[in-house]
């Protein structure tokens, strides 16, 4: 069930109105729960067992090692979340890596030549299994360092894990933020009614008028660039940093204002990361949940900073790497995860050498040098992420930097025939889209919250505002492409 489909309209105000109506904190909880493995066995109800799966191991092992903890029995904790951790990325591994494993291996068999192993390539990646996984993993390692104590009510936690709003693509939420809030009982609030209903209209705004148009573009040059001009595969390829960004954070928010309607505030995925004056601040702002789940349960237990140096150095290339692994089961992946550490690595040791910017880094034109240079260079690391393949990321890098006899000086006609791939509407519909997205993030980067200031006027003007973005959705939005409606990070 998509965010920006009818059924999600329709299940949305229905989940929201029997909750305020349920009197009892518990069997509001259930209600939600029930409909969350609703909305997830929408897109196959077989895996909803694997949900439940990841369910039972980390509450079982979160109250085992309680129990393990006030028995003294301090010795057993550690093989305990050893073998959950082990049942959980062990689901993860099977259906996300064995066939990337196993076609390595029969690339080594074959060089040996040994028979290779046969496999089914009928394994379909279950729906969000990277992000409950993560989630899940993340509260039985709260309870086992003593952060928060296991949680008694298994619908309590079996709601913490499938709440259908961040179900699917999070943000993947800590225990201590998202589990305190399910134990108390939720009232009607008009204030998060309005931040919710606004966060979801600007968030399909975001989707479906800038991500889903520019997809149209970027779909058309990377299904063949070979028979584009270089120039089109630059502008696709920045197209596709804007297309990425919007279609995430505009799940995000979505996600994020369905919560409100519930009561429930979840955390920011997304802070203005295209505003960033280093690749380091971009990560510190781009899929925040994801980049403190891995500082906080892979970097500074690998050491952090804390082992000198060069340990550091390694430390961030191998989050990276992991983080490139998490995100899908092939090497471009590993390799943009490669290129995102090896870009912090650089700036750790231009700052050691003392490289930097002179002549004052807050000046306005040394800013903008500062953020134009981090957006190209996180721009240039979406290749790989967007060809899926190396085979295809080598053919699109190769085509668009050595095909010198492509970039003949650009001139106006160049310009309009990029949009001949774009019908007029569309295109005009993204520009002022990333003009509307801009403003508001640059506000936003600058702690101004457009939300807030637009909640705080009379009701008049708010209605205003909600009409023009549904109107502005309803005749700019991309509705019947190939891509349309399905949202990128869900094959994570």
């Amino acid at each position: 069930m998509l965010f920006n489909s009818i059924q999600y309209i329709l299940f949305l105000p229905i989940m929201v109105i029997i909750y305020y109506m349920i009197p009892a904190t518990k069997l509001k909880n259930i209600w939600l729960l029930v409909g969350s493995y609703f909305f997830y066995m929408n897109w196959n109800p077989a895996y909803a067992l694997l949900l439940l799966t990841a369910t039972l191991v980390t509450y079982s092992g979160g109250l085992i090692l309680n129990t393990l903890k006030e028995k003294g029995l301090n010795t057993y904790r550690r093989p305990c979340l050893i073998i959950c951790l082990i049942i959980n990325l062990g689901i993860l591994c099977f259906f996300k890596y064995l066939v990337m494993f196993v076609a390595y291996l029969n690339k080594a068999l074959s060089i040996l030549n040994i028979s290779e192993l046969s496999i089914s390539r009928d394994i379909i990646l279950p729906v969000g299994i990277s992000f409950f996984t993560l989630q899940s993993i993340g509260y039985l390692i709260d309870v086992y360092r003593e952060d928060i104590p296991a949680e008694k009510s298994f619908t309590t936690y079996a709601l913490f894990v499938s709440f259908f709003p961040q179900l699917v693509a999070g943000p993947i939420e800590r225990s201590r933020n998202l589990l305190s809030q399910l134990k108390e009982p939720k009232r009607f609030s008009y204030r998060f009614f309005q931040k919710g209903l606004l966060w979801i209209i600007y968030g399909l705004m975001v989707k479906m008028v800038i991500a889903d148009n520019l997809s149209v573009f970027v779909d058309a040059v990377y299904s063949d660039p070979s028979t584009y001009e270089g120039w089109y595969i630059v502008a696709a390829t920045f197209a596709f940093s804007l297309q990425i960004y919007c279609d995430f954070y505009g799940y995000s928010i979505i996600a994020k204002g369905s919560a409100y309607l519930l009561g429930i505030e979840l955390m920011s995925n997304f802070e203005s990361p295209y505003y960033s004056g280093s690749v380091k601040e971009f990560w510190r702002r781009w899929h925040i949940s994801l980049s403190t789940w891995f500082r906080d349960y892979l970097y500074i237990p690998l050491g952090g900073n804390k082992k000198g140096r060069i340990r550091k150095n390694i430390n961030l290339i191998i989050v990276f790497l992991i983080s490139g692994l998490w995100h899908g089961a092939s090497m471009s992946f590993v390799f943009w995860g490669f290129l995102n550490g090896l870009y912090q690595v650089i700036a750790n040791i231009r700052d050691r050498i003392g490289l930097k910017l002179k002549g004052g880094s807050d000046l306005f034109c040394n800013r903008i040098i500062k953020t134009t240079g981090t957006f190209i260079l996180i721009t240039f690391s979406w290749i790989p992420f967007r060809a899926g393949t190396g085979a295809e990321t080598r053919r699109i890098i190769s085509h668009m930097i050595f095909a010198l006899d492509n970039y003949d000086i650009i001139n106006l006609k160049d310009i309009i025939g990029m949009w001949d791939l774009l019908p007029a509407k569309m295109a005009a519909g993204a520009l002022l889209g990333v003009l509307i997205l801009g403003i508001v993030d640059y506000l936003k980067y600058h702690k101004k919250q457009v939300v807030d200031k637009i909640l705080e006027q009379s009701l008049w003007f708010r209605y205003i505002v909600y009409i023009l973005l549904i109107l502005f959705i309803l005749n700019c939005g991309c509705y019947g492409s190939a891509n349309a409606g399905q949202f990128i990070y869900f094959q994570f």
